[in-house]
């Protein structure tokens, strides 16, 4: 029997999404967990998994489309089944790339290929993260000649472009004058926010003035995990190695277990405790953050978290990243410990009731027994929605986690 699938929510407060590409076409086979097709949210082009295998029998939108969230998109089912009329599409998508101005130095314009690559048709051959990096930095993509497949645009292609002219932006901000340095001020510069900028702005915007917060921090002795860190290492291939951070996730996720107020959402009268400790990772990507969903955080081996959390990791900063990768978490972590950050704060990310900001993990003088000694030390605060805990809870939850990386063998166990 032939099954519908609909565009899917990818957060709670996604509306629509972007059919950036179909993966399959009409009379194609696709199995269950293939990927479908890649639209782009206000959070990434997520790449959108069938849940039914068969063969496609009909896609309802077009690529481009603006497609509200539920709305029916393709259907799958048996060769040769009957179905339904089309259902009406989603909005078109307004074309931004004729829009767009090519990238200028300070008078002089872009260092661009001449050859355009256009196919006869008019639309631009481009990946949808070139084209995602090229909005985002105000390139023309007509103006580049794509080296990928048929003369398709790549992020790499994009990239060379933007590298080219910070070169020339440095180059001429320096005299040729032996010995002197010409101070040129330069102009002022707008700059158009990318969806994902634009969606964190609203929400953390959201999340500050309406989630009253509050702040505990605590400073853990980190000389046992990184101890045992190395000895595992030790025995592990360098693209399984565990980092610091490994440590802290796991931490977290069981000290989680006996604190279920702070893995929990607010709900007007109510709080909603979740069942599933599902431990959220900020991660850097082009134009924002991202938080990777490490799922049942509680009961996966050290091991097993550290390879999922990579992978996700890596999906999300080449613009790949799956629904399950980004969705469900109910508690989150903001680590800048490897920018050398010795303490900060974090907003809640919103419908969670708390995040721990973690700084880095540093040798530092301490005192023991009444003597100096060198010892590792990190800082962390976790922000609290008043309105789900109070502070006392929240210093509990604080010292809980010290059990786990103060004596890094519970984690074990």
């Amino acid at each position: 029997m032939a099954e519908t699938i609909n565009m899917p929510k990818l957060g709670f407060d996604m509306a629509e999404g972007v059919l950036v590409r179909w993966v399959k076409q009409v009379g194609e086979n696709i199995n269950k967990g293939d990927v479908l097709a890649e639209i782009e949210t206000d959070k990434a082009t997520v790449e959108v998994e069938s849940p039914a295998g068969g063969v496609v029998l009909q896609l309802i939108v077009n690529q481009g489309d603006v497609v509200p969230v539920n709305a029916p998109i393709a259907v799958v089912g048996v060769a040769g089944e009957k179905v339904d009329a089309p259902v009406e599409s989603g909005k078109r998508k307004e074309e931004r790339v004729a829009d767009e101005k090519p990238l200028q130095t300070q008078g002089t314009p872009a260092s661009v290929p001449s050859t355009v690559s256009t196919p006869s048709d008019g639309a631009i051959k481009a990946s949808p993260l070139a084209k995602k990096i090229a909005r985002d930095n105000n390139i023309n993509l007509a103006q580049l000649q794509g080296t990928g497949p048929g003369g398709r645009v790549v992020r790499k292609d994009v990239e060379s472009v933007i590298s080219d002219q910070s070169s020339v932006i440095s180059k001429r901000a320096v005299s040729p004058i032996t010995n002197y340095q010409l101070q040129i001020t330069p102009e002022d510069e707008t700059v158009q926010l990318t969806k994902l900028r634009q969606a964190i702005a609203r929400r953390m915007t959201e999340s500050k003035t309406s989630v009253p917060h509050f702040y505990v921090s605590h400073e853990y002795k980190m000389d046992a995990v990184m101890a045992m860190r190395k000895q595992v290492n030790e025995h592990l291939p360098d693209n399984e190695k565990l980092s610091v951070n490994d440590f802290i996730v796991k931490a977290v996720a069981l000290a989680l277990r006996e604190f279920p107020n702070l893995n929990a959402t607010f709900a007007g009268d109510k709080v909603i405790r979740h069942g599933a400790v599902n431990v959220g990772v900020a991660v850097a990507v082009t134009g924002g953050l991202l938080t990777v969903v490490n799922k049942n955080t509680d009961q996966l081996p050290l091991r097993q978290i550290s390879a999922d959390v990579k992978q996700k990791v890596a999906r999300a900063r080449d613009g790949k990243v799956k629904p399950d990768d980004i969705e469900g978490s109910t508690f989150s972590i903001s680590n800048l410990g490897m920018y050398d950050v010795e303490n900060f704060i974090a907003i809640v990310n919103p419908p969670e009731a708390a995040i721990l900001a973690v700084g880095s993990a540093r040798e530092v003088p301490v005192v023991e027994s009444g003597e100096v000694k060198i010892g590792w030390r990190m800082k962390a605060t976790v922000s609290v929605d008043h309105r789900v805990s109070d502070g006392a809870e929240a210093a509990q939850f604080m010292q809980s986690l010290a059990k786990y990386l103060e004596t890094p063998a519970l984690m074990l166990v």
